[in-house]
């Protein structure tokens, strides 16, 4: 089951095999710049004349600058607002391909895992598989994601109590 939009997910609404799509954002040169200006200043990121003679040949995305595209893309769907409570992390970040300047980026994930803790039953942690890719349909970037959240009981019992 494939599900664009999301809802109100809580740790028990979730299941392996869960997939979701997201929107689009389109990166140009000028938000390339101004992020590896400020995280990551790499000649390949800053001066699109000097990229023209890297090993990519012209100016890309940073890496970290894809992945921050991949997770606003993420929190965009909206799927568990109430239940979040953090991230211990995230796992097997992969930059596929690089990102170029007028590239449309997308995502896809799926739920790979969804652990209740042991010491406290009101929670859990939701590890999500995503998948990013570019207008052209080819993945640019690949990585597990780590969500604690609370189970639908303790959500309704926070807003019960308020």
């Amino acid at each position: 089951m494939t599900m664009s939009r999301a809802g109100d997910y809580c740790l028990d609404d979730l299941a392996p095999g869960m997939s979701f799509e997201t929107g689009a954002m389109t990166i140009n040169e000028g938000d390339i710049i101004a992020f590896a200006r400020q995280f990551d200043p790499q000649y390949f990121h800053l001066d699109p004349d000097a990229a023209r003679a890297s090993a990519f040949g012209g100016l890309i995305a940073s890496g970290l600058h894809t992945l921050s595209v991949s997770m606003r893309l993420f929190f965009d769907l909206g799927l568990w607002p109430r239940a979040i409570i953090g991230s211990p992390g995230m796992n097997e970040i992969r930059w596929v391909k690089p990102v170029h300047p007028d590239d449309t980026l997308t995502s896809r994930l799926q739920i790979a895992a969804v652990t209740p803790s042991r010491s406290k039953p009101d929670r859990g942690v939701v590890t999500t598989r995503h998948e990013t890719l570019n207008q052209r349909g080819e993945t640019v970037l690949t990585f597990a994601c780590l969500h604690m959240l609370y189970t639908r009981a303790a959500v309704e019992a926070a807003a019960a109590a308020r």
